[in-house]
């Protein structure tokens, strides 16, 4: 029987002296300028963009190595300008729960995933009591009923919220006499026990037991989301808050050539390394396959665990605001520390409190300190109240979303949250509307990848059943050549590298893909169904989708 496997290419840096011509293509292009160019041949040297045209063109290039597109679309490489790398290689190893309709599902595959997997811990992510009928947060006794004597630790999808078994409640010391840290929740029983719920900063109270990953296993890691991304056409990709070993390890990458795409990386603000990864400074290698120039701070939680922090209560449970992970002086001090480092911070803000108060200590140490022109970032920016879209122009922030997330979130969005607050949600349009750069990505592992989902929500604000009809809060919607902005030159702004990537232009490297639809005419409901075909990055052919047999 005869199966599409994808092949993928190790990332080499060879002579590139030849000139390649890839004609007889469908391709589109943004521009810096804010145009939409159409071309047939692109023409590459030395890794780079010679210049586009219409086919015509290859005959002024005699000798160089000529490809037939076979008029396949041809975009620029995509550019992911939120995710988490070595948390999506896990997970493609680790026992995934996304998707999970029930405790009793988790159960059946936790059960499974045991069998097979006898290490000290088990480690999973992706459960979400959002999909389950009761809706309510479970308990380590639900996991105490598949496994008792082995740890187990589920994080919720979105990172902000984890389920623990009683053993690893056990072997973390945590009793109905542990404090809840500042910046966390312990969700407790009737009785005040610890559930098996732990919200944010309260994380750390169970993971700080876990045993630390090996270097072999972050590189594996990285192999394995390096070979994911580059089959879903990301040629580039932002992580959102690295640690010291992760550091070390890009770096050496960087330094050896073997980084399997490009990565941006942000330093974790709440690593206990920080201040020694900021003062060896800012990195960035030969070829922009590693650039190092900015933190992740996180300043709130998130909409799911009720943990974003909102200036009103929680439509959905009385009295309760969500939390802030870090004062506002504590804040000041780590943009202090950042930009006095060279480094621009990108901070963490779901709630509209968060995003207040996040956008007043930008203000504030941009006063005291400078900083203003780093190209510093929100990420997520999802509930904003509406006086304060405005301000994010004002202060130069670079408003960092994920289209996705108003799609997995609007259900649950409107539970959570009064019309009121709702009214600057997810509100890509109105930033865009007054000028400011909006970067897109995905936040993977919390969401899926694959970018083509990012641009149809962009673009339709609907599931992929369609739904709602016009779509949610639909006013808020991009259209195709801006979302496609946002995922290409609007991510290489906001590092700096719109000068290099992004776009197909002269000078920059050729980054590219090749899909199986044009984006541009398909239907729209047929958008997240496009499939990449090839993936090239300076002028190389990196992973390419070829039908090979193979024996079931």
């Amino acid at each position: 029987m005869k199966r599409l496997l994808p092949l993928f290419l190790t990332l080499t840096f060879p002579s590139l002296a030849s000139t390649t011509v890839i004609y007889n293509a469908n391709g589109y292009t943004p521009t810096y300028k804010g145009e939409l160019k159409q071309f047939s041949t692109l023409v590459i040297k030395d890794g780079k963009v010679v210049k586009i045209g219409d086919d015509e063109l290859k005959n002024n290039f005699p000798g160089s190595q000529s490809i037939d597109a076979k008029k396949q679309t041809l975009l620029p490489g995509l550019i992911d300008a939120h995710g988490h790398v070595i948390g999506l290689g896990n997970n493609l190893t680790q026992l995934d729960l996304r998707g999970s309709q029930s405790i009793v599902q988790v159960q059946t595959t936790l059960a499974e995933f045991a069998k097979s997997n006898k290490e000290s811990w088990i480690i999973g992510r992706g459960w979400d009591q959002e999909l389950w009928p009761d809706k309510q947060f479970p308990t380590a006794g639900d996991l105490d009923k598949i496994i008792k004597d082995t740890p187990v630790v589920l994080s919720r999808v979105d990172g902000h919220a984890i389920w623990a078994n009683s053993k690893a409640i056990e072997l973390a010391n945590i009793t109905i006499k542990t404090p809840t840290p500042d910046g966390g929740e312990i969700i407790r029983d009737h009785s005040a026990q610890p559930s098996g719920i732990f919200i944010d900063k309260a994380q750390s109270l169970i993971t700080s037991h876990i045993p630390a990953p090996s270097d072999h296993s972050v590189n594996l890691a990285l192999d394995q989301a390096g070979q994911h991304l580059l089959s879903l056409g990301i040629t580039s990709t932002h992580d959102a808050g690295i640690d010291k070993q992760t550091w070390l390890i890009y770096k050496s990458r960087a330094a050896a050539g073997t980084l399997p795409l490009r990565i941006v990386a942000m330093l974790s603000a709440a690593d206990p390394d920080f201040k020694t990864m900021l003062k060896a400074g800012r990195y960035k290698d030969l070829n922009d396959f590693m650039s190092i120039r900015s933190v992740k701070i996180y300043a709130d939680g998130a909409l799911g665990s009720r943990g974003a922090a909102l200036l009103a209560d929680y439509a959905d449970r009385t009295d309760h605001q969500g939390l802030m992970l870090e004062t506002q002086q504590r804040l000041e001090e780590l943009l202090t520390l950042s930009f006095r480092s060279g480094f621009s911070a990108n901070t963490h803000a779901i709630g509209d409190k968060a995003n207040r108060i996040v956008l007043d200590a930008y203000q504030n140490v941009f006063k005291k300190t400078g900083g203003i022109l780093l190209r510093n970032r929100i990420e997520h920016a999802q509930i904003v109240a509406p006086e304060d879209i405005a301000r994010f122009k004002t202060l130069k922030i670079i408003p960092s979303m994920q289209p996705v997330h108003a799609t997995s979130d609007m259900h649950m969005a409107q539970q959570r949250l009064s019309e009121q607050q709702l009214i600057g949600a997810y509100a890509w349009q109105t930033f865009l509307k007054q000028g400011s750069v909006v970067a897109a990505g995905s936040d993977y592992p919390v969401e899926l990848a694959n970018p083509f989902d990012g641009l149809y929500s962009a673009i339709t604000r609907q599931d992929h059943n369609q739904l709602p009809a016009q779509g949610w809060r639909v006013n808020e919607a991009l259209n195709r050549e801006d979302a496609l902005h946002a995922f290409t030159l609007g991510g290489a702004y906001a590092a700096h590298q719109e000068f290099k990537l992004g776009s197909l232009e002269q000078g920059k490297w050729a980054d590219f893909i090749l899909i199986d639809k044009d984006y541009f005419t398909v239907p729209v409901q047929e958008i997240f169904t496009i499939n990449v075909e090839q993936t090239w990055i300076a002028g190389k052919l990196r992973f390419q989708r070829t039908p090979l047999q193979k024996e079931e």
